[in-house]
């Protein structure tokens, strides 16, 4: 089971004792941070990340079960209801938490200012419902003793609450923010540490740029013999045209459209002729030039390195096979996400979630939370084939084939829909005839299997798998899938720089991180051999070595198709089909 996960977050309504310290140290650095989200296009795109990446999650209620695992509320609790009309439901929700990828990034904290809509009339909401803001450290301020807060270009005072009696139905401010270590009050953020080296960033950006200017207006110098001529364009009389007119005019060119082959042209001097014997081209480039665009990629190596994200998220991943993608992706969103909706979640659950229930007085409301959910982020290939496949033998539900296959639940057909799928068969005259017949004799009925009297001769294999049997098949599908992993290792699915990796991977879940499809599974052999021992567990057991077989090795090749990882539980609807077949 999960372990109980410690979340260093910071989270405060407004209050008449709360957030009277707030202007305490200085947090000057907060609009520089801002700055370098508009001048350096590297900040954006870190902060747009994080912050596209965490309007793909999903907000529910939920309760910490005693060992220490995430249970979601049931549909009908109170809690599910007040999280699902959080920010208006699923698409307010989204854009909030895409809001503080952004703000938990480069200021390290943000506000939500939630106002009843009745007083509000927001279009956006619901008349019964609030209306819900996400501002930036800009827009919420401290004006003559009250909290203003700027929504849509106009000061809108926030009253204090009561920190005895919160009124989970007044409007409140809740300041959200990553605590700095020194100070728990302040806030703090990666683009905090990286402000110098990003103010460093931009004198190289300027450099750089001087450095495209003076290479198109000045191409150093053309040193030329005096008096030299080539011949004329034949415009007046064969006379000869002066060679530095000439080049004037192209240099002239030049400084008009940058983008000419003029540019490239440099500055012509004429000097004696006894002074040089040939042509000659001076430069005038500095030996930093080169070095200024070395220091600017690592300027921005060292930037990537600082953020709580891969550096090579922001590097690009194009020496990365998919695999390591795969990977990279994942460890972005276990060590750089998820933290940071943790963060979201616990203020929501402390200042919004735990007053409404308490006000309400109902049972356990401390143990209540909002919780979230990053699964959505976690898909790592289309598996309708696979789904549809798994669906037919009872693996997965109807839900989750809709979900894999890019529908959703409103496309789920109606009860008077499936009637007419699935209409009643009809009666056979002959049969209502002998129904209505009451002078006919009586058929004895089929006694069920534990009422016979006769010795059940297969009443194992009909009955179900036992427990002897769901072991027996787990360890032949995990003996399998080690056996496919190793042979994976070794497969074009594995890159040669990539197999020390591999091998630091459990063999029989090698397959959740390699792409493979449906027929490299043939291809590769990877269950060739795999199931030897099949027929004799068969035979112990009653069951048709054959039906035993087909069933282990699809389900297999479903499983390292798909990249999913066994489950013990399901090796019971594994087995169901060869128990038909031999009931």
């Amino acid at each position: 089971m999960a372990a109980p996960r410690t979340i260093t977050a910071a989270a405060s309504r407004y209050t008449a004792r709360k957030i009277r310290g707030r202007g305490a140290g200085d947090q000057s650095w907060q609009g520089r941070a801002y700055d370098m989200y508009h001048a350096v296009p590297e900040v954006r795109f870190a902060a747009s990340w994080i912050g596209n990446a965490m309007s793909g999650a999903r907000l529910f209620a939920a309760r910490r079960a005693d060992d220490g695992s995430i249970e979601q509320a049931p549909d009908n609790h109170r809690s599910a209801e007040i999280v699902a009309q959080i920010a208006g439901g699923p698409d307010g929700q989204s854009k909030l938490l895409g809001a503080f990828g952004r703000h938990l990034t480069i200021p390290g904290e943000g506000w939500i200012v939630v106002r009843p809509n009745d007083e509000v009339l927001s279009p956006d909401s619901p008349e019964d419902g609030h209306d819900w803001r996400v501002l930036s450290v800009k827009e919420v301020k401290q004006q003559s003793g009250k909290l203003m807060a700027e929504i849509d270009g106009e000061d809108v005072a926030i009253p204090e609450g009561d920190p005895e009696t919160l009124d989970p139905g007044a409007p409140v401010a809740i300041r959200v923010w990553e605590p700095d270590p020194e100070r728990f009050i302040e806030a703090d953020s990666p683009v905090r540490s990286s402000l110098e080296l990003l103010e460093e960033l931009l004198l190289l950006n300027a450099a750089v740029k001087a450095i495209a200017r003076s290479r198109i207006t000045g191409r150093g110098l053309l040193l030329i013999p005096k008096g030299t001529r080539f011949p004329t364009s034949g415009t007046q009389g064969g006379a000869e045209d002066d060679l530095i007119e000439t080049f004037m005019a192209i240099a002239e060119t030049a400084i008009r459209d940058p983008e000419s082959a003029a540019a490239t042209v440099p500055i012509v001097l004429e000097v004696p002729a006894d002074t040089i014997a040939d042509f000659k081209l001076v430069k005038f480039e500095s030996e930093f030039d080169e070095l200024a665009i070395k220091l600017r990629e690592e300027a921005v190596r060292r930037f990537a390195t600082g953020l709580e994200i891969p550096a090579e998220i922001l590097l690009g991943l194009g020496d990365v096979n998919h695999w390591g993608a795969w990977a990279l992706t994942s460890e972005a969103i276990r060590l750089g996400i998820e933290p940071k909706l943790a963060t979201l979640a616990y203020c929501l659950t402390q200042q919004w979630l735990r007053p409404i229930l308490e006000a309400e007085k109902i049972e356990d409301w401390h143990r209540w939370m909002v919780w979230y959910d990053t699964s959505p982020l976690r898909v790592r290939t289309n598996r309708s084939e696979t789904a549809l496949q798994a669906h037919d033998r009872g693996v997965i539900s109807d839900a989750a084939l809709r979900r894999e296959t890019g529908f959703d639940e409103s496309d789920a057909p109606d009860a008077d829909e499936l009637a007419r799928r699935n209409p009643p068969p009809t009666e056979d005259p002959e049969d209502t005839e002998d129904a209505e017949d009451e002078d006919a004799p009586a058929t004895p009925p089929d006694l069920p299997v534990d009422e016979s009297e006769a010795p059940p001769g297969t009443l194992a294999a009909a009955a179900g798998p036992g427990d002897a049997l769901i072991a027996a098949a787990d360890g032949l599908i995990w003996g399998a899938l080690t056996a496919a992993g190793d042979k994976l290792r070794k497969t074009p699915a594995c890159p040669r720089s990539e197999r020390a990796r591999a091998r630091e991977v459990e063999s029989a879940r090698l397959h959740t991180l390699l792409s493979v499809d449906a027929a490299q599974v043939e291809q590769w052999r990877l269950l060739d051999g795999a199931w030897s021992r099949l027929p004799e567990i068969a035979g112990r057991y009653g069951l048709d070595p054959e039906c035993l077989t087909a069933s282990l090795d699809g389900y297999a090749r479903e499983l390292i198709a798909a990249g999913v990882e066994h489950e013990y539980r399901l090796v019971p609807t594994v087995l169901a089909s060869c128990f038909q077949v031999a009931a």
